[in-house]
């Protein structure tokens, strides 16, 4: 008698949409907030909610003082295939960070202030870490106007449950 095995069914699962993202920005580059925002207002334009946890020297890109400032990274960016020491040199990022914030003007990418505005007015909740903030001895009034509140890691994660959590 030989028994014959049946092989087994596989169940086919369609993916989920994606309905909520966490973005946490850490650095504080031009190439470093602009994934962040780009992916945000991305989300927003697709109907999916959207905030951004900005630590560290994230921060710069949501301080009054610092939001306008913001340069690209050109000592030891690997991106930019260059030596080290080339990008060391006063005025190499200044330069690069013109370049750059020219082609992006081309493709219609705002400057960052815009970008932060844009992205609030489109839904996005933007939040300050409370540890960082603490850490560099800032307030509220640091901040622009977008920014709803500096939260603990703790309240960060309870904003996020169910969400995809991004870090840029």
């Amino acid at each position: 008698m030989t028994t014959v095995l049946e092989e087994p069914k596989l169940e086919v699962v369609e993916p989920k949409t994606i309905e909520k993202v966490s973005i946490v920005v850490s650095k504080g580059s031009l190439e470093g907030v602009y994934p962040a925002l780009i992916m945000a207002n991305g989300a927003r334009m697709d109907g999916i909610e959207a905030d951004l946890f900005f630590t560290f020297f994230g921060l710069d890109a949501i301080r009054k003082d610092r939001y306008e400032k913001i340069k690209v990274a050109t000592v030891g960016n690997p991106g930019l295939h260059m030596p080290t020491m080339l990008g060391a040199l006063p005025g190499f990022s200044s330069l690069v960070t013109r370049m750059m914030t020219r082609q992006m003007e081309k493709i219609d990418i705002p400057p960052i202030p815009e970008f932060i505005e844009l992205v609030a007015d489109s839904g996005v909740r933007l939040y300050a870490c409370k540890a960082s903030v603490d850490m560099f001895g800032l307030t509220m009034e640091d901040f622009v106007p977008q920014v709803e509140d500096i939260i603990s890691v703790g309240e960060f994660y309870a904003k996020a449950a169910g969400s995809q959590v991004i870090f840029t």
